[in-house]
């Protein structure tokens, strides 16, 4: 049985996606160290003007050894409102948000306390949109630091600051965009680009992403 390890994101992006499909057990970590500047808190969309990101605010963290499970968001700006609205100008004219926003905008109108319980039902709701019909993941009870030649450790490598290439086993199937022919394609972008862009062949390319 092939096993990964993966941190808890927001809207994660496509190559996090692949690894929930093709591995057959899935920890997420509840128990790293939450660091700034990570996919903990933040997607990348494709806007009119390239690639946009979408950040949410965590109040300030008491010390820098803080659990992510621990991390509560911030209200002090509407980042809801705000992220919700930049999804409707990214998508509104892609071929499959009118079938999935009625899911989604629960989650840019109900206030969650933490972080880590928003980005997991959010996680657990895009699993459900995208058909992965695998045994959901399950959360780790303690930071594992001796990973055995079994398992993969991505918990700190999908991270916005370095390249995907490192993934060798992550293959990039490019797929219509709404502003492709302005921007070309823009690799391993949030997963709601993928289900807006290419509905229930979705499943179809995360199939094909892991080579």
């Amino acid at each position: 049985m092939s096993t990964c390890f993966l941190t808890s994101f927001y809207l994660a992006p496509i190559q996090y996606y692949s690894k929930l499909y093709h591995y057959d057990k899935v920890i997420v970590e509840k128990y790293c160290h939450y660091t700034k500047q990570t996919y903990r808190n933040r997607c990348h969309i494709a806007s009119a003007n390239g690639k946009l990101a979408l950040t949410i605010p965590v109040e300030k963290l008491p010390n820098e050894k803080q659990f992510t499970k621990d991390v509560r968001i911030s209200y002090h700006i509407n980042w809801q409102h705000l992220h919700w609205n930049a999804i409707i100008s990214a998508y509104n004219s892609s071929p499959f948000f009118e079938f999935y926003e009625d899911e989604l905008l629960p989650f840019y109108e109900k206030k969650y306390k933490y972080l880590f319980d928003f980005n997991e039902e959010l996680r657990i709701k895009m699993m459900e949109l995208l058909q992965i019909d695998k045994k959901q993941a399950v959360f780790s009870e303690f930071y594992e630091k001796n990973i055995n030649i079994k398992q993969i450790d991505f918990r700190d490598t999908i991270h916005p600051k370095k390249s995907f290439n490192f993934d060798a086993d992550f293959n990039i199937i490019p797929y219509y965009q709404v502003f492709i022919e302005k921007l070309s394609f823009i690799p391993n972008l949030s997963i709601i680009d993928l289900l807006f862009n290419t509905g229930p062949e979705s499943l179809i390319i995360l199939s094909k992403s892991h080579q």
